[in-house]
């Protein structure tokens, strides 16, 4: 979208429609309007997705939103804030820009911020919006983002990068030399440039393979929001050693951050004691079994597997500070074709499985039941077992 052709009249239609369905929009206003119609219509969709997502953002009336690809593969405002606490500066350059949410908050503790994004259109967006967030802070620079650096003698406190993780075929890529741009081959010029380098990640990454194609990387978060994994990170900091790596697993929630830190030779020395079910079930937080802390979960919370490959752990007594989901174990159900109709009359439970003999959406099916209510429905394999237990959050 022009920055110019965004006029008062199209800002109020925006303003106004903001709540409606932009298809019948697009219909209803269709030849009725002097603005570009579909241009407002755009902004109303983008601002749609970006209602959770980056709520403050969506407030601000001013402001102009991208495509909807773009606005995919923006950060939340949840993960951007948690990031720019990691880090802090002077100088900082975020060489993928994009819709410049992770630059603009990773900003707050640096004195100046450099935004580098080819797309000419899409950093336009970008120079409308952070001219009225924080004006002067803010360099635009358009174009090829290595080339800026390999030709500017600055040495940054922060580079950070976020790889495009799609191919030539919209296919999905998850090591970092498939990614653009390809960091493991300029490694070496982002290290001259840099006091700190800070990589996004995509969560399907294989941690182990980017510590392999990067092995100066001293620390990784894995971080979960409200227990689904967003993102990995990985940062290099210049005169520091590796040590023992240090993996951090943080699900963000309203409360607060929840996390879980470990290191791989904690994690291959521990070994996982199995049990049966106890008084509580936990399932560790998305991030933590992203992050590989499987044994040295158990281990440092006292608890029992059930199954080597279940990945769910019992207890009798709870200690506190388990960053997972705590419920307790109501009843077993031995007769599944009796027990569930009577407990679950309406059908409504959450049914989850964890190295089950069914899928959630087969056992779903099998027994007539629909995600709902307060109550869970957990399957998995206890020793050598196949166990359905009713439970409740704790």
């Amino acid at each position: 979208m022009a920055i110019s052709i965004y006029s008062a009249a199209l800002k109020k239609f925006v303003q106004d429609h903001q709540s409606e369905d932009p298809a019948q929009l697009l219909f209803a206003y269709s030849g009725k309007t002097d603005f570009d119609l579909k241009a407002a219509v755009q902004q109303i969709q983008s601002r749609h997705k970006a209602k959770h997502k980056l709520p403050t953002w969506t407030a601000n009336q001013d402001l102009l939103f991208p495509v909807s690809l773009s606005m995919e593969q923006a950060s939340s405002e949840e993960t951007a804030r948690f990031k720019s606490a990691l880090v802090k500066g002077k100088t900082m350059i975020d060489l993928t820009g994009g819709f410049g949410v992770d630059t603009f908050f990773l900003s707050e503790n640096f004195q100046k911020a450099i935004y580098c994004e080819r797309n000419e259109e899409l950093a336009a967006i970008v120079r409308h919006n952070f001219d009225l967030l924080k004006p002067s802070k803010f360099e635009i620079a358009e174009g090829d983002s290595l080339a800026y650096i390999s030709k500017s003698d600055e040495i940054f406190d922060l580079t950070y990068v976020d790889p495009a993780r799609r191919g030539d075929h919209n296919q999905k890529l998850y090591k970092l030399a498939d990614c653009e741009p390809d960091i493991v081959s300029n490694w070496g010029l982002l290290q001259s440039r840099s006091n700190a380098i800070l990589i996004k990640a995509s969560p399907m990454l294989d941690i182990k393979q980017a510590l392999h194609e990067i092995p100066e990387i001293q620390k990784v978060w894995v971080i979960s929001v409200k227990n689904e994994v967003k993102e990995v990170l990985l940062l290099w900091e210049k005169g520091i050693s590796i040590g023992e790596r240090i993996i951090q697993a943080v699900d963000l929630q309203s409360d607060g951050p929840k996390g879980f830190s470990f290191t791989y030779e904690e994690e291959e020395s521990s070994e996982s004691l199995l049990g049966e079910v106890g008084k509580y079930l936990i399932e560790p937080y998305a991030s933590v079994l992203k992050a590989g802390a499987f044994r040295s979960f158990g281990k440092r919370f006292g608890l029992k597997k059930l199954h080597p490959n279940s990945h769910l752990y019992a207890c009798g007594d709870l200690t506190q500070g388990i960053p997972g989901r705590i419920f307790e174990v109501i009843q077993e159900i031995r007769n599944p074709k009796k027990e569930l109709k009577q407990l679950f009359p309406t059908g409504k439970v959450n049914v989850i499985t964890r190295n089950y003999a069914l899928s959630a959406d087969e056992l779903k099916k099998k027994y007539k039941l629909q995600d709902g209510g307060k109550e869970f429905l957990i399957g998995t394999k206890v020793g050598e077992k196949f166990g359905l237990f009713f439970c409740r959050l704790f």
